[in-house]
């Protein structure tokens, strides 16, 4: 058990005295299951979450928060506890044996109201969601494990396993979120696929007590004196708790190289005999990179590590989960709400398989140059490193892994592509800037986000708000203070957006941008809407989806 946080302890739900339907069923509590049971329940959809545990995740896990992920929760009302708590950092290091290779500063711009990274252990996170979903009314059942599943047409049926025994539930839609081991997936026969490397590492996070020389950045190493041959991995956590992973090598015995007696000397070794330090979790893994073929079959959809999995190295395996969440929520909530049809849910295995493939494709490139294969591999790999320092043209061939960066949906079927040229283009999510409203200071981001909103890059136009569809809610930015508008008083919004005066950005309820106009026009506005929604004809005459549709 941490020495730094008191792990809570849920009571039980009660068990059911007979059978149960719900619109949504969420299995897994963790990080992804929680904050899309937050996210929906903040629509006005009733959730039930299903977990088999009484607590939040045991030991740091998914500890770097990137920014887009900061923004979600910005917008679920969470982002000031992640400043608050957490560790904000920006820069990162790469060392090669005893010394610096070069430094890069993954935001180099201000005017954000949420930094590259926030680092915090992941059991802060699912429990301030717990909090909040307790508070948004999402039905929360500790220790209720799913033992059986049957999907059909309409839905799927559970059989759920209580201390206090068993009992039924019925689901119109079961949302997948029980992990890389899913017990769902496993149900359904559903091949998770991809390669698993052969090499292993440790995860020690240490509670250091004395001065250390590291800053608040991130520190990759490659064989350094204190772990020759092999690659290091450093990062602060709040609590003076430091998160450690040390290269193994796939020979070693995973059991073996998680006692005290072997991990104690490595720290030590890293950070010198005379600092004293606690070792406060340890763990294990493995690199693997794999993902289901599709994400939606019929009622039954997956998200995060049930759907997807990566190496931990570039921080995307929580952070793309939390996106899942972000992306599937809106479109779920339409759906139960009869503003679009279920086929908008296809749009979001679109999306996300395409970003759970770029995530893997940089998580396998990022493996290849951590632990290369072959002597010409790894002859390449130092060279690089030993050019880096002197040439700028070879760092960007350096791979400690590359940090987590928002998937942008460029060819989702939502896409209205007509606009201007640059700028934000449609499927990127809205970048954020600061405003002043009503004369205070203001960001831009908390301003979008739960619904459709037409931004207007001009002063308040009666005549337009009035030709907007149900649904569309418009949103004034002025380059002068100007009453009913947010001022870009720094010139950041327009200027992100690469908007023409006048120009207006159809942004979806989860703050991406839907389509753009120099000029907004109420037929081609309504259509890019439509398409958004997956409103096309085609779709409405569609008949109800397949089991496996």
């Amino acid at each position: 058990m941490p020495s730094t946080y008191a792990q809570p302890r849920y009571a039980a739900a009660p068990t059911p005295t007979g059978p149960e339907h719900h619109p949504v069923v969420v299995a897994g509590a963790g990080l992804v299951g929680l904050t899309l049971a937050l996210d929906l329940a903040r629509r006005g959809v009733r959730v039930v979450v299903l977990d088999d545990d009484d607590t939040v995740s045991l030991g740091s896990r998914a500890i770097c928060f990137a920014k887009r992920t900061l923004e979600i929760f910005g917008r679920l009302g969470l982002g000031a506890r992640f400043l608050d708590k957490g560790i904000t950092w920006k820069t990162g290091r790469v060392f090669h044996r005893d010394r610096e290779a070069y430094a890069f500063d993954l935001l180099p711009e201000d005017g954000h109201e949420y930094p590259a990274f926030v680092n915090l252990q992941q059991y802060y996170a699912e429990e301030w969601l717990v909090e909040a979903c307790i508070a948004a009314g999402v039905d929360l059942r500790w220790k209720h494990r799913i033992t059986k599943v049957a999907h059909d047409a309409d839905g799927a049926t559970l059989r759920a396993q209580t201390p206090d025994g068993d009992y039924v539930l019925r689901a119109d839609w079961l949302l997948a979120c029980d992990g890389a081991r899913s017990f769902i997936r496993d149900s359904l026969g559903l091949p998770f696929t991809g390669p698993v490397f052969r090499d292993r590492f440790l995860i020690a996070d240490v509670v250091i007590r004395g001065d250390v020389p590291f800053p608040t950045e991130r520190w990759f190493w490659f064989d350094p004196p204190f772990h020759p041959g092999r690659s290091v991995l450093l990062h602060k956590q709040p609590d003076n708790v430091w998160r450690i992973d040390f290269q193994l090598g796939w020979d070693s015995d995973p059991e073996a190289e998680k006692r005290p007696e072997k991990v104690i000397p490595r720290v030590a070794a890293m950070l010198g005999a005379e600092v004293p330090f606690d070792l406060e979790w340890v763990s294990v893994y493995t690199f693997r990179c794999r993902r289901l073929e599709r994400f939606r079959h019929g009622r039954v959809i997956f998200a995060g590590d049930a759907a997807h999995q990566v190496s931990p190295f570039g921080a995307r395996g929580g952070n793309s989960g939390v996106q899942d969440a972000d992306n599937l929520a809106w479109k779920l909530a339409f759906v139960l709400a009869g503003r679009a049809p279920a086929a908008l849910l296809d749009s979001y295995g679109a999306e996300r398989v395409a970003a759970a493939d770029e995530n893997i494709l940089h998580s396998t490139r990022s493996t290849d140059f951590i632990a290369p294969k072959g002597a010409a591999a790894r002859a390449y790999r130092d060279a690089v490193l030993d050019l880096s320092a002197r040439h700028a043209f070879a760092r960007p061939l350096v791979n400690s892994g590359r940090l987590s960066r928002p998937t942008i949906h460029a060819d989702s079927p939502l896409n209205d592509v007509t606009g201007w040229p640059g700028g934000t283009v449609p499927g990127t999510p809205a970048p954020d800037a600061p405003v002043l409203s009503d004369g205070r200071p203001d960001w831009l981001l908390r301003h979008i986000g739960g619904d459709f909103k037409l931004l207007v890059f001009g002063p308040p136009d009666a005549a337009l708000a009035a030709t907007l569809p149900a649904g569309i809610a418009a949103l004034f930015v002025t380059a002068e203070d100007v009453p009913g508008a947010l001022w870009d008083h720094a010139g950041l919004a327009a200027a992100r957006f690469a908007a023409p005066r006048g120009g207006a950005v159809l942004l979806r309820p989860d703050q991406h941008v839907a389509a753009r106009f120099v000029t907004p026009d109420p037929a081609a506005l309504r259509a890019a809407f439509h398409r958004a929604l997956a409103l096309g004809p085609e779709r409405i005459a569609g008949g109800r989806e397949r089991p496996d549709a």
